[in-house]
């Protein structure tokens, strides 16, 4: 579990963005110097920048630079209805481009779960472009139903009880899709070059670490992997030394990606 800070960072900003779309969201931006790092986080499905374990995340890339995090749609206090990753690749961009007006020197998107799935599509499809991609605990597929917390999932997210109990989550559900987006598996080789990390626990209770080897073969050997031994899911299971490990990876630097023949690495694996 993660230790959270004895107190939030006292800095950081209500922040209102609107999406192209239209949608009103609600977040927090920490300012930085211009030319400073910038990282964009997003969070996980029921989750919101006021869960304690998304809020730890947030307050620990204060130490690394600035930050600005935004409740996905249908989460929190923004507004609009969850589309479960597919809408909320506008959210995103909504993000990235505060991010971009307010002259940082990079943008760094880290994502959590369901937000690490909407940080590889957005990186693929978004209008918005960033300088580097972080996946935690990434889903590779949708409709993933082979654990019992994603069993779970898929009850809240087709059963006709599903958008109350959702509520009660903190989430308000849109619609079903009517047309199924891409998923990242088949998305993610559109990020290169822009420099990708996945990470990905051993113990992760929702997805295996089979989703985090099939986004790396996808990525076409573009992306890096930390396997982390006895690590769970998403925000709850990041601790202070991974979320360390993560942001001195974003603003690097990093080896030259042709001197290591286009990031073919073999899997890594970290302890934290």
């Amino acid at each position: 579990m993660f230790a959270r800070r004895d107190t939030p960072t006292p800095a950081a900003r209500p922040l209102t963005v609107l999406t192209s779309d239209g949608v009103e969201l609600q977040g927090l931006h920490l300012p930085g110097a211009v030319g400073a790092p910038v990282f964009v986080i997003g969070h996980g499905f029921t989750n919101s920048i006021a869960k304690a374990s998304t809020r730890a995340v947030i307050d620990h890339f204060a130490d690394f630079g600035a930050f600005v995090a935004l409740d996905f749609r249908g989460h929190g206090r923004s507004g609009g209805s969850g589309s479960v990753g597919r809408d909320e690749v506008l959210d995103l961009d909504a993000a990235v481009a505060f991010a971009s007006s307010q002259g940082y020197g990079a943008i760094h998107s880290v994502g959590f779960s369901m937000g690490a799935s909407i940080a590889l599509r957005h990186a693929a499809l978004g209008a918005r472009s960033v300088d580097t991609v972080v996946a935690v605990s990434s889903p590779s597929r949708w409709y993933i139903r082979e654990t019992s917390p994603m069993r779970r999932v898929h009850w809240l997210l087709e059963n006709p009880l599903g958008p109350a109990v959702g509520r009660m989550l903190g989430v308000r559900l849109g619609v079903p899709w009517p047309v199924i987006p891409q998923t990242p598996l088949e998305v993610i080789d559109r990020i290169t070059p822009t420099p990708l990390l996945l990470v990905h626990g051993t113990d992760d209770h929702y997805f295996s670490p089979a989703h985090a080897l099939a986004l790396q073969a996808a990525s076409r050997g573009h992306a890096e992997l930390w396997i982390e031994p006895g690590m769970g899911h998403a925000e709850s299971a990041s601790t202070p030394e991974l979320i360390g490990r993560i942001a001195q990876w974003s603003i690097g630097p990093r080896p030259d990606r042709a001197a290591v023949g286009n990031s073919q690495r073999p899997v890594s694996s970290h302890s934290g």
